[in-house]
C-alpha cells in the first residue's frame, strides 16, 4: 500500500526551534555568521539528524553542506532543494534557516512514507549568503554555479579578522563524517523555499508568493574628491566642496529613479567623509548607490543615470569624482515549468499565491544559471528581516513546506 508522502508539523516547527537557539540573541534572533563557531554547531546538527535518518552527507570544499536520500537511479541528476544556514548578526530565526529546514523535513516525509524515487533528492545549505562576515555574499552558490571562484576568497579577511581559508579548513574538519567533494554537480533542479522579506504577501493576505525571476543589483561605490578648508573663511567661489556634490547627487536620484518606476530601487547605505570635522569641509567624500531593477536593460540605464549625475555634480562643485562598481548581478527569470507547477500544488492545497519577482538576491539567483531553479515565499511580519523581530507564524511555515513537498512529488514524476 503506497503511503501519500505528509509534513510532520509538529517536527518542522520543532526543527525551527532547535536551531533558532544555536546562536540565539537576547531580542529574539540569531547571530549565526558563515563559518563561525555558531554556524559549525548548526550544521553538525543538521548531518546528526541526517545520519540518523539513512541519508548521506557530504560537503564540498567551499562547504557546501549536501544530505543526500538516494532514488533508484543513481545516475540520474539529483533534484536539489534547500536554503541557508548564516545569518545575519542581529538576524532573525527564519531567514534561511527554514528554507534549509523545510527541505529537509521534505526528506523525512519522504523517508517516513516510503517513497521511493527514480532520482535522489538532495538538501543544501550553501554557505555564506548572507556575506555579513566575509564578502560577497551568495558565495556557496556562486562557486557551485561556477559564478565565483574560491581561490578568489581564500586570503579575505572577516570582519572579526581570521582568513576565510582558515575557517572554512576548520569548518570542514569539524564534520568529518561528510567526505569533501570537488565543488559543483549535475542536478536536474533546484526549489528553494525563503520568507518574502517584504509586505507584500502579508498586506494582501495571501500565504504563497510563487517567485518568477529575482530583479538585478548594482552597487556603485561613489567618491568625490574636493579640497578641505576652514568652514568660516571660505566663501562659496572658492569651495571645492564634495559633501554639496554628494548631496546633490543623491537628492537628484532620490526624486528621480524610485518615483518614476514602481520597479526600481534606490539605496544610498553608507557615507563617510573626510576628515570628518565638524568645522572642516571635507577632503572627500565616500558613498554607496544600491540599484535593482528586475530588467537588465532597465538597470544598465540607471546606472548610467547614477553616473551622469556624478558629472555633473562634480563639475558644478568643482570637484573630481571616481565611480567603482562593486557589485554586478545581472536579473534571473526562473524557469516557467516550476514556477506553474508551485503555482498548480497551491490551487490543489487551496492555498492562495501571487507571482512576485524577488528584491532580494538568494542563492536560487545563481543555481539558476546552471539548471532549472524557482523559489517559494512565504510570509513575514509587517514584512521584517535581517532584524531581531523577524517574525513566520507557524501556519506560514507549515504550508510552505507542505508546497515545498508537493512540487518536490510533482518535479519527481516528471522525470
Amino acid at each position: 500500500m503506497n503511503i501519500k508522502p505528509e509534513v510532520n508539523a509538529a517536527r518542522l516547527l520543532a526543527s525551527v526551534a532547535d536551531f533558532a537557539a544555536i546562536g540565539a540573541t537576547p531580542a529574539g534572533g540569531v547571530n549565526r555568521q558563515a563559518l563561525g563557531v555558531e554556524d559549525r554547531i548548526a550544521r553538525r546538527l543538521l548531518a546528526e539528524r541526517a545520519l540518523a535518518r539513512g541519508f548521506t552527507v557530504f560537503q564540498d570544499e567551499i562547504a557546501n553542506l549536501f544530505i543526500r536520500r538516494e532514488g533508484k537511479d543513481a545516475s540520474l541528476p539529483p533534484l536539489l532543494i534547500g536554503s541557508h544556514l548564516d545569518s545575519q548578526p542581529t538576524g532573525g530565526r527564519f531567514d534561511g534557516a527554514l528554507g534549509t529546514l523545510s527541505a529537509f523535513e521534505v526528506l523525512e516525509a519522504l523517508a517516513d512514507a516510503g517513497t521511493e524515487t527514480d532520482r535522489a533528492v538532495e538538501v543544501v545549505a550553501f554557505t555564506n549568503e548572507e556575506g555579513s562576515r566575509y564578502s560577497p555574499g551568495c558565495m556557496g552558490s556562486m562557486a557551485f554555479s561556477g559564478a565565483g571562484k574560491l581561490a578568489d576568497w581564500q586570503t579575505t579577511h572577516a570582519t572579526d579578522g581570521p582568513v576565510l581559508a582558515d575557517e572554512l579548513a576548520a569548518t570542514l574538519a569539524a564534520l568529518p563524517e561528510a567526505a569533501v567533494r570537488p565543488i559543483g554537480h549535475a542536478i536536474s533542479a533546484f526549489v528553494e523555499l525563503h520568507i518574502e522579506q517584504g509586505p507584500i504577501l502579508e498586506r494582501e493576505n495571501v500565504p504563497i508568493g510563487v517567485v518568477t525571476a529575482v530583479q538585478g543589483t548594482k552597487w556603485l561605490e561613489i567618491v568625490f574628491s574636493g579640497e578641505a578648508a576652514h568652514a568660516g573663511t571660505t566663501p562659496l567661489e572658492f569651495r571645492k566642496d564634495p559633501m554639496s556634490a554628494a548631496a546633490m547627487v543623491i537628492a537628484s536620484l532620490q526624486s528621480a529613479i524610485m518615483p518614476a518606476d514602481p520597479q526600481a530601487r534606490l539605496t544610498i547605505g553608507r557615507i563617510a567623509a573626510e576628515p570628518g570635522s565638524i568645522n572642516v569641509i571635507p577632503s572627500s567624500v565616500t558613498f554607496t548607490v544600491d540599484i535593482r531593477h528586475p530588467d537588465a536593460e532597465t538597470l544598465a540605464a540607471m546606472e548610467r543615470h547614477v553616473r551622469q549625475e556624478c558629472e555633473t555634480a562634480s563639475r558644478h562643485w568643482h570637484c573630481d569624482v571616481a565611480i567603482n562598481r562593486r557589485v554586478d548581478m545581472a536579473p534571473a527569470q526562473f524557469a516557467s515549468s516550476i514556477t506553474e507547477t508551485i503555482a498548480d500544488t497551491c490551487a490543489a492545497l487551496d492555498l492562495k499565491s501571487r507571482p512576485m519577482v524577488s528584491g532580494a538576491f538568494h542563492d536560487a539567483l545563481f543555481v539558476s544559471r546552471v539548471a532549472p531553479t524557482a523559489m517559494i515565499f512565504v510570509p513575514c511580519r509587517n514584512g521584517i528581516s535581517h532584524n531581531e523581530a523577524e517574525f513566520v507564524s507557524d501556519a506560514h511555515m507549515i504550508s510552505g513546506a507542505r508546497v515545498l513537498l508537493g512540487v518536490v512529488g510533482s518535479l519527481l514524476l516528471a522525470g
